[in-house]
């Protein structure tokens, strides 16, 4: 076992399995004691003790289901109240491949519940409380279908570009109050969310799939080096930054009183 210095209180959203326990354990080896969140306590309660033993780390377990009320409430108090929370990590949701007209509208409802509504209440939780601390991170995970939304589902692709935009904001908004702010966004993971999005292993080419551990060390190595957007899969780096120095650039041409020309008649 290791013992390590903490480094605050890191909570994590949907960290019973995939990308969020993978990030519960790779935060719990930087010096995180861990708050878990997610609704199979089972597995909730199997990761902490791990990480317990791998690390030393003080870990609790927090059953949730972040699409009901009570228990979103329930989060947003502890981030509110913890003084020890340094980190949040908005990692819970879910995906779908299905169009329009092959899906389900209260499942659509469900997916915006979980992907907007929780993480921005979270975020709204926890940053005036890090402000007030004096600092402290918050990781969205966000997906490349958030610049490429006509590849999946429609509302995942939607859900996900919010959390993107959510981010950005808070990095022009927040970078001067100790407050960091890091968007990730994998490209196709494996992990179970495939299955629940419609889409199983086998149907999923191996040459698309990263493995969960490397997507978020991919995503911490991008968070050490700075980076407000962190993109595992893209091989060439300057690939974003000339894709965002446009979209800023284009963002400086819609202050004008009048349309532009060709709609004038």
């Amino acid at each position: 076992m290791t013992q390590k210095q903490s480094k605050g209180t890191a909570v994590v959203t949907g960290a019973s399995s995939g990308i969020g326990a993978v990030y519960a354990d790779r935060l719990a080896k930087r010096g995180y004691d861990m708050v878990l969140v997610a609704r199979n306590e089972h597995r909730l309660q199997a990761l902490a003790t791990r990480l317990r033993a791998d690390t030393g780390c003080a870990v609790r377990v927090a059953k949730a289901d972040l699409t009901d009320k009570s228990d979103l409430a329930r989060i947003e108090a502890l981030l509110k109240d913890d003084a020890t929370i340094s980190l949040l990590v908005n990692n819970a949701g879910f995906g779908s491949v299905t169009p329009l007209l092959a899906s389900d509208v209260d499942t659509m409802k469900s997916m915006i519940d979980l992907n907007v509504t929780a993480p921005t209440r979270l975020a709204y939780a926890a940053v005036p409380a890090m402000v007030k601390r004096g600092g402290g991170t918050v990781i969205n995970i966000s997906s490349v279908v958030a610049i490429g939304p006509e590849v999946l589902n429609g509302v995942y692709g939607a859900s996900k570009a919010f959390v993107l935009a959510l981010t950005q904001s808070m990095q022009h908004e927040l970078a001067d109050k100790g407050i960091r702010v890091q968007a990730v966004l994998p490209g196709a993971t494996d992990t179970e969310g495939w299955d629940i999005a419609g889409m199983p292993k086998g149907q999923r080419p191996p040459s698309w799939i990263m493995p969960a551990e490397d997507m978020v060390d991919a995503a911490l190595a991008g968070f050490d080096a700075g980076e407000v957007v962190t993109i595992p899969p893209l091989q060439d780096g300057d690939d974003w930054t000339r894709y965002e120095a446009g979209r800023n650039e284009l963002r400086q041409r819609f202050a004008h009183s009048r349309p532009g020309p060709r709609y004038l008649t």
